[in-house]
């Protein structure tokens, strides 16, 4: 009687066979048509296809943001993450139909408006500071969504010290160097992006996100040890107090850099170069014309902030001696000594 009471009986009733294979089925079903669930609320905004934008400086820059589906009301935010910084700086709010721009990106940013749904942000003439991450926000007071993309541009790092030698910049300091020389501080993603290029420096400097760091290549006894290759960290600095060097980042030039020889001392060149209509390159004018425009060239010439430098696109042995392309220095000479030549910039 036992097994009798614990053995399933030999037909199950249709009624309770078709309750337990039609939800199953009709679930099924749904899975293979690619909906597994019923969507958990309104969501209006597209992802973007691709999260990184690239771009130049002096580009026109668009950012994608779409929407799916028109909300009845809604705005949309755009704004940009500070790097270093636990704050947003706002762009531009739309409401689909007027927009106003804020910051120092007002006058340059406007709406695309390709479609009716379309709220993608476009960046005219785009600036050094301008690279960073972006935010798209669709406000409607019952669920705001977000989209985040990347503003990168193509550029290239280069360290700097003044003439007084290395380790002269706190945090502040390393920054106004960086963009009195035509560029600003240099991220991490810049910085790692320029190792995998070929930068390798021993001397630390401070990054943007107030870092400090430097790129290895050859590992060495006097640059860190025998260890890996990489980015040597030194981790975050007090901003005041802390001195380094400086990692600057620049992009593509507006204008050209062109050589005018001579034996020159540093207030002749400023003086050739007028006579030009330029000015006495800086040294990101160098780096960029370097990196862009291919300049290779074995004379040493005097740029803005008193050094004297000269690119190399084609390594040769006369040519500063070193096998890999790159912008070589001489220092900082005296301002008297008439024994270089000038690069020059000017504006198109």
């Amino acid at each position: 009687t036992a097994l009798a009471d614990t053995t399933m009986p030999s037909r199950i009733p249709l009624h309770a066979f078709c309750c337990v294979l039609l939800p199953w089925a009709f679930t099924t079903f749904h899975q293979a048509l690619g909906n597994p669930a019923p969507h958990p609320g309104p969501h209006y905004l597209l992802l973007p296809i691709h999260e990184v934008i690239h771009s130049r400086r002096g580009a026109t820059a668009t950012l994608p943001c779409v929407l799916g589906t028109s909300p009845p009301s809604y705005k949309v935010r755009w704004s940009k993450v500070e790097p270093g910084e636990l704050r947003e700086t706002i762009i531009l709010i739309t409401n689909g139909l007027h927009a106003r721009g804020y910051g120092h990106l007002g006058g340059r940013a406007s709406m695309r408006r390709g479609h009716r749904l379309d709220a993608s942000l476009v960046i005219k003439n785009v600036r050094l500071e301008d690279e960073g991450r972006y935010r798209c926000e669709l406000i409607n007071g019952i669920e705001d969504e977000s989209v985040a993309l990347t503003l990168r541009l193509e550029g290239v790092v280069f360290p700097y010290q003044p003439s007084r030698g290395r380790y002269q910049f706190n945090y502040f300091e390393a920054k106004q160097a960086c963009e009195e020389q035509d560029g600003r501080l240099a991220t991490y993603s810049q910085l790692y992006q320029a190792w995998t290029e070929g930068l390798d420096w021993c001397n630390a400097g401070w990054l943007l996100e107030g870092s400090v760091r430097y790129p290895v290549l050859n590992a060495r006894a006097p640059c860190g040890g025998h260890g890996r290759p990489g980015i040597r960290s030194y981790g975050p600095r007090d901003r005041s107090r802390d001195r380094y060097d400086a990692f600057c980042f620049t992009s593509a030039l507006a204008g050209q850099v062109f050589f005018v020889p001579g034996r020159l001392t540093l207030s002749e060149a400023h003086a050739a170069c007028r006579r030009r209509g330029a000015v006495v390159a800086k040294v990101g004018h160098l780096y960029a014309a370097w990196k862009f425009l291919g300049l290779d060239r074995c004379d040493g010439g005097w740029l803005a902030d008193g050094s004297v430098r000269f690119p190399i696109t084609t390594p040769r042995p006369r040519c500063g001696g070193l096998p890999d392309p790159g912008v070589r220095s001489f220092g900082f000479p005296r301002p008297q000594q008439a024994a270089y030549g000038t690069y020059c910039y000017a504006e198109k």
